[in-house]
């Protein structure tokens, strides 16, 4: 385990604010608040799935990404069926405009509810502002229209103003999570980002 968050530190730190080695770590210790509520789970695979799940991120890594995950995965000398295990539970994490795997494991369930609890509430706030400023965007832009329905070409393509995705993806995340603990920790953060988005009306003055 000390090995692989070594190696993925070196990723991660070429990374910015939204997905650095700081997201990792809180992620692992959503998932650890979770598993304590699943006992079957395995530890093992949560914890490094939890490590690896980023490294691959198509936003930064422009294809390249699953070979450097390979290539961690390969230096760690792990079992065939451990492999397939984390590469399961990865797959399953992203939310891809909705177009999102199926979770058919307690471990996969874990680690997409451990992700995406820190998308929303204030860290989620956070990172996407942070995300958004990396990336040049704009604050907010009350002439956008929210999709519904998109492909993952449309959803990692598209340029959208930061408060767009909260309604194209974070406000959606609640409903979807699939561990009761995981409902359970979602339904404050969910509450902070409406109010947050509330206020940001009110204060703007626009319809966003």
């Amino acid at each position: 385990m000390e090995q692989c968050e070594q190696l993925v530190k070196e990723v991660y730190k070429h990374f910015d604010a939204s997905h650095d080695f700081q997201h990792i770590e809180r992620v692992r210790k959503n998932a650890f608040d979770i598993a304590i509520s699943e006992p079957t789970a395995n530890k093992e695979i949560i914890e490094l799935a939890v490590l690896l799940h980023d490294v691959s991120d198509p936003k930064y890594t422009s294809g390249e990404g699953k070979l450097e995950e390979d290539r961690i995965i390969q230096e760690l000398n792990l079992s065939a069926e451990k492999i397939d295990q984390i590469k399961k539970v990865i797959k399953s994490i992203s939310f891809n405009g909705g177009n999102e795997a199926f979770a058919d494991t307690i471990e996969a369930k874990i680690v997409r509810d451990a992700d995406r609890l820190d998308a929303i509430g204030a860290v989620g706030i956070a990172r996407t502002f942070a995300y958004g400023g990396a990336k040049g965007r704009k604050l907010y832009d009350a002439t956008e229209t929210p999709r519904d329905n998109m492909s993952v070409e449309e959803y990692r393509t598209k340029v959208t103003a930061s408060v767009t995705h909260f309604y194209e993806k974070l406000l959606k995340l609640a409903d979807g999570m699939q561990t009761e603990k995981g409902k359970e920790l979602a339904k404050e953060r969910h509450a902070f980002m409406e109010l947050f988005l509330q206020n940001l009306r009110i204060e703007t003055g626009e319809h966003i």
